[in-house]
């Protein structure tokens, strides 16, 4: 990240149900719930990345945003997304948005690897937020990270 105005977040995406619950989106349709969410924002850019792991990236100024502000919006828009696919239905799915900043040396000089100071966030559907939250040992996990260096937003079935 080159400018230290602007910061970076990658989102990847944690399907952890059946189809018949809840459709299962690819990697193109995933990244376009946020491009298409987050467009009339100018101030913030959101494209589709080619990497194993991460979808979406996700560039925010610093001195407007923190980066619970982005995972926030980026919940509100995934369920924004999945009610309006299902109209008349209650979601049969907890979401998720798990966020940590990275403090280790890259694993890749990729442009699309996470790189150090960076936000990595896991957004995560799954049927019991709180079931997936134990079988990851969330608060082992995230136990020694500063508070400013993670965030969880849980945004339950309604």
């Amino acid at each position: 990240m080159s400018d230290r105005l602007a910061g970076r977040m990658l989102l990847s995406h944690n399907f952890n149900l059946n189809n018949n619950e809840l459709p299962a989106l690819n990697r193109e349709e995933f990244a376009q719930v946020f491009i298409d969410g987050l467009k009339e924002n100018n101030d913030i850019s959101c494209s589709y990345i080619k990497n194993p792991h991460w979808v979406v990236e996700i560039i925010f100024p610093l001195d407007k945003y923190e980066a619970k502000e982005i995972g926030q919006m980026c919940g509100d828009i995934l369920i924004g997304k999945r009610k309006s696919d299902r109209p008349n239905e209650k979601l049969p799915s907890d979401t998720l948005i798990l966020g940590g900043k990275k403090t280790t040396p890259a694993t890749s000089t990729s442009p699309t690897s996470l790189q150090p100071g960076e936000w990595g966030v896991d957004v995560v559907e799954t049927v019991e937020g709180n079931v997936f939250l134990e079988s990851i040992n969330w608060d082992k996990l995230t136990a020694d990270n500063p508070r400013n260096g993670i965030f969880k937003i849980e945004l339950p079935k309604n």
